[in-house]
């Protein structure tokens, strides 16, 4: 999960990388960092400056792949709890501060599924 340690920086160089320069400065201007991508859908895209439907579903895909999460599957009720761990984990590493640092996915496991 070396993506978490990117900078806003980093993740523009990967949006480049992905055929985009052109949103480049969306990334950096919002300070997305590796550890904000868990937040990068389809929804939010917009606010950053990315509007181009084919585009954001491209990137969207893309940032699913590397954060190894599945695709929101959506005849699930948003009643029922959200259930992919990796995803989970990623939301928690999202947050600054000493126990998001200290989190690895080994102890989150643990205490999920305790």
């Amino acid at each position: 999960m070396e993506f978490l340690q990117w900078d806003s920086r980093d993740v523009a160089r990967w949006i480049e990388s992905l055929g985009f320069p052109q949103y480049k400065a969306c990334f950096t201007d919002n300070f997305i960092s590796g550890r904000k991508l868990i937040y990068v859908n389809c929804n939010n895209l917009p606010k950053l400056g990315i509007t181009d439907f084919k585009d954001m579903q491209v990137i969207c895909a893309r940032v699913r792949e590397l954060l190894g999460i599945t695709e929101t599957l959506w005849s699930r009720s948003i009643a029922d709890p959200r259930q992919d761990p990796v995803a989970l984990f990623l939301e928690k590493k999202s947050r600054t501060g000493e126990h998001a640092e200290a989190l690895t996915f080994q102890r989150f496991l643990y205490d999920f599924y305790q």
